[in-house]
């Protein structure tokens, strides 16, 4: 029996869950916020308790230090040697990482350089994997990226229609993103539908502050929302989404907020989105308490949301050439009853019907052998739906978790 951590280090977080493995046994999880700020939080999670400290936390290295500290502390391990392996989420791959690998000082380099197709993100995990590096240098330390599950697209739907030499000299292409949660959910699905993987044709919805859509067909990805980088596709939470490219050079020649290249990132993916069109919030909660309150702003932003969030998922059932279901997952498709019930009746014309009550109840629990799934899966559709909808809480943590025993084994 070994532990495994599983790390998913942002700007100025970092969210962990520790296991027993290969039993897969949650033993702890926890989240550091606020890193490099005053007053940072570190809340750690186990045996029904939940502990929280408020410190100030200058950098991942203290961070990581003080996670580890606080798993002895709590009796949780009793030295830093029972954990024999960490995995850390990172988000953009590129074409050179199509698996999981073995971190080295090749490997951070690489990870380090692909900053350009995830600016907000892996600068962030690659901070982790360097205090992991530091504190516990000899463990395995694996990084398992969002991108790899995506590279089964076929060259259609990866290529984007610009002269060749931007593919060949430049690797401009569509890369996808949150690769481990729609693999994760789309097997637990399997589960529940009682078919192989291999067999089924699967539209899978990440959606919380970050959002994204995948084909999924016979258990591999031949098509997903987000591209180049995590700012393509559906609207989200701070970023545009899809956009026409014009838009650029016409609001450089007639604004002053687009005079450089990292005003054009920030405003795209930091200042637009729900917040953006709203003038007011990313948080779709927010959002909510105003359109409730009458705030037109608000609704539209809304409004934009789901019918973005539905063409994609129209565009996806003519992909596969229609599906035998849709699955919600992350933070708003696990937990947004109003948001799920927008989207779907938009799409009964396709054979997509759900049941307002099992929607609101978060659907009925189907009851799965533990051999089969970890996790509560929820069906929200009718019975006579053509395409089942399902809510499935993902688990990255334990995707990444898996990886590092893959290799621990090797």
């Amino acid at each position: 029996m070994s532990k495994t951590i599983s790390i998913n280090a942002g700007s100025s977080s970092l969210k962990w869950q520790l296991y027993q493995m290969p039993e897969e046994t949650v033993l702890a999880k926890g989240l550091i916020e606020r890193i490099g700020l005053k007053d940072s939080i570190s809340t750690v999670k186990f045996d029904g308790r939940s502990e929280k400290q408020v410190l100030d936390i200058q950098d991942h290295t203290q961070a990581v230090k003080i996670l580890l500290d606080d798993l002895i502390r709590f009796d949780i391990i009793k030295s830093y040697d029972e954990i024999t392996g960490v995995g850390h989420r990172v988000v953009a791959g590129g074409e050179y990482f199509k698996d999981s690998a073995l971190v080295d000082d090749k490997v951070l380099r690489k990870v380090e350089e692909l900053s350009l197709l995830a600016p907000l993100h892996n600068p962030a995990n690659a901070a982790g994997i360097r205090a992991f590096r530091e504190i516990c240098p000899n463990i395995t330390s694996v990084v398992v990226f969002d991108t790899s599950f995506h590279t089964t697209m076929p060259e259609k739907a990866y290529r984007y229609p610009l002269p060749t030499k931007y593919y060949t000299e430049n690797k401009v292409r569509k890369y996808g993103a949150h690769g481990t949660s729609h693999q994760y959910v789309a097997g637990e699905a399997a589960k529940l539908l009682g078919k192989p993987l291999e067999e089924l044709k699967l539209i899978t919805c990440h959606v919380g502050n970050g959002v994204s859509v995948t084909a999924v067909d016979k258990g591999i990805s031949v098509d997903t929302s987000m591209g180049f980088t995590p700012l393509g596709g559906v609207m989200m939470g701070t970023r545009t989404g899809d956009l026409d490219p014009a838009i650029i050079p016409y609001l450089m020649e007639h604004t002053e907020d687009f005079n450089k290249p990292e005003d054009i990132s920030r405003i795209l993916n930091r200042e637009s989105g729900l917040l953006g069109v709203s003038g007011s919030s990313s948080d779709m909660r927010d959002i909510h308490t105003a359109m409730h309150n009458g705030d037109e702003k608000a609704k539209l932003a809304y409004d934009i949301f789901i019918d973005r969030l539905q063409k994609y998922i129209g565009q996806y059932l003519a992909v596969l050439n229609g599906a035998d279901a849709i699955i919600f997952t992350a933070g708003l498709g696990e937990n947004s009853p109003f948001m799920r019930d927008k989207i779907c009746n938009g799409l009964e014309y396709l054979g997509t019907r759900i049941d307002p009550e099992l929607n609101k109840l978060r659907g009925k629990q189907m009851e799965i052998s533990i051999k089969r799934a970890r996790v509560k899966i929820f069906v929200i559709s009718t019975d006579d739906s053509r395409v089942k909808v399902l809510v499935i809480p993902t688990d990255e943590e334990l995707v990444i978790a898996r990886d590092v025993e893959r290799f621990k084994n090797q």
